[in-house]
């Protein structure tokens, strides 16, 4: 029998080209050239009659200029919040709270391209992000809590839950829109009143939502957002008629709410820092895993709590994974956030990229092979290459220490009970992920970890449904789902 030869065929890919440019109209946002504080339901001047600017961190230029509120205005806002929560917001019915709510989640969603580019013009992520995932996310988190407001008692039957009054809430740079909305739904839902903080370099997509809650006939005093540095949060955690602190950000700062607030009355969350662990096995989908650390790292400039920062890989796959890790790094874009090619946008702040820089300077002189792309950034702006260190030592500072940068650190292990205590072997305890193509495999990991979210095959997946927090210096208490209505009640007997 005659045998028939095959011709394999042999393609050439030609590498050089790429994408045209498709950037998002700066004309479809409107930002004002100067912003107030939101308090009582109106505009008002700061009382230091001081503003800062707040910066494009693709070029440096000028976007806005900002209130710096003071101590007096923080109370203010407090007074304010109070005189709502007495006279109108307590006394009115869930039902009737919750159309409120319903309100600004619909107005958010009408908005939503506008909210879109306002977020990556002030923080500097990807347009694809903020329009894929940070706006609709936030919308999703008041309608999920709208649908709570009249059903309390049900999430906490045979109980009595009653609102706990003002809370006080400072949020981050890296998800400016997402934890506002994080943050006031929940509070709302439960019949509580709000003063929050923005952070002083992304202000820009809170102070648009104050719009909307001026647009929506919140009555006012309800919510309150004011604008300022570290000095205008330490006077929100400090005010004596606050009840509740909810606060996102630094595990240094948080240590320092702790103490602030020990021996108060005051209840509090704090989703503080983090050092995920994401963790390959030899069994495991290998380009599945690799896009996940590639989103769970690089896609949102490594500017997430919960970012994979410490990827494991098992020994037996380390090469080939890494291989694979290095060429789609190579073909991530790096450039203007608002093109909806881009991959990978600014870095938030000067400073944010000088502690980034800092750390990769770190992990040479500890001895790490260190790998970036050969991507060509732009001149003007804070920008860094993805990067990614081998022979990372479990002891090493960028294993152990939270970058907040497009950095990986790579590891490798060899069993189950090895790589646990590697993983574990950290103060935060924020996230972690698991790939791997065995279930009982994955139910023996989540179980061990100390982490308060564990993804399966999967990284950075949010729903409004799903609580999430951490142990350890990550912070305590639950924000999202059930959960996070329980720290804005007291449940009575």
């Amino acid at each position: 029998m005659a045998t028939r030869k095959s011709n394999t065929l042999k393609l050439k890919f030609d590498t050089s080209w790429s994408y045209a440019p498709a950037p998002e109209s700066k004309s479809a946002a409107t930002i004002n050239k100067q912003y107030d504080l939101f308090i009582n339901g109106a505009w008002q001047k700061p009382s230091s009659k001081k503003y800062f600017d707040t910066i494009n961190p693709a070029n440096e230029e000028k976007l806005s200029e900002v209130a710096e509120a003071n101590e007096a205005d923080v109370n203010k806002a407090v007074v304010a919040a109070r005189n709502a929560y007495e006279k109108v917001w307590r006394k009115m019915s869930a039902k009737e709270r919750a159309k409120y709510i319903f309100r600004i989640a619909r107005m958010v969603q009408e908005k939503a391209r506008e909210l879109a580019i306002i977020e990556s013009l002030d923080g500097g992520k990807p347009i694809r992000e903020s329009r894929d995932f940070d706006v609709p996310t936030a919308a999703n988190h008041f309608f999920y809590y709208a649908g709570w407001a009249d059903k309390l008692e049900y999430a906490f039957p045979n109980r009595n839950p009653q609102s706990l009054g003002v809370a006080g809430q400072i949020i981050p740079w890296n998800f400016p829109l997402l934890m506002a909305a994080w943050k006031i739904a929940p509070a709302l839902a439960t019949g509580n009143t709000v003063v929050l903080k923005p952070a002083e370099t992304t202000p820009l997509s809170a102070l648009k939502l104050a719009e909307i809650i001026q647009e929506s006939d919140l009555p006012p005093g309800v919510v309150n957002i004011i604008t300022g540095a570290g000095a205008t949060g330490a006077a929100i955690v400090k005010h004596p008629d606050i009840n509740k602190i909810a606060f996102t950000g630094s595990t240094e700062v948080g240590k320092i709410i702790q103490k602030a607030i020990a021996g108060t009355h005051k209840k509090a969350t704090l989703e503080l820092g983090g050092k995920a662990a994401n963790i390959i096995f030899e069994d495991a989908p290998l380009d599945q895993a690799v896009e996940g650390v590639i989103n769970g790292i690089f896609f949102n400039q490594g500017h997430v709590c919960c970012a994979g920062s410490r990827l494991y890989v098992q020994e037996s796959v380390a090469k080939q994974v890494i291989k694979k890790l290095k060429d789609r790094l190579e073909s991530l874009i790096v450039g203007d956030p608002l093109d909806k090619n881009t991959d990978i946008g600014a870095i938030n702040s000067k400073q944010q990229l000088e502690t980034i820089h800092k750390y990769l300077k770190i992990g040479k002189q500890e001895g790490a092979e260190m790998y970036e792309t050969s991507c060509a950034l732009p001149r003007k702006g804070f920008w860094c290459r993805p990067t990614l260190f081998t022979n990372v030592a479990q002891s090493n500072r960028i294993a152990q220490e939270e970058i907040f940068g497009p950095v990986l650190a790579v590891l490798t292990f060899r069993t189950e009970d090895e790589v646990i205590e590697k993983a574990n072997n950290t103060p935060y305890g924020l996230s972690a992920g698991v790939w791997t193509d065995k279930g009982s495999k994955i139910f023996n990991m989540t179980r061990r970890m100390r982490a308060g979210v564990v993804w399966a095959n999967t990284f950075n997946k949010f729903d409004p449904t799903s609580p999430f927090g951490g142990y350890k210096e990550s912070g305590f208490g639950r924000e999202g789902g059930l959960h996070g209505l329980l720290p804005y009640l007291n449940l009575a007997n």
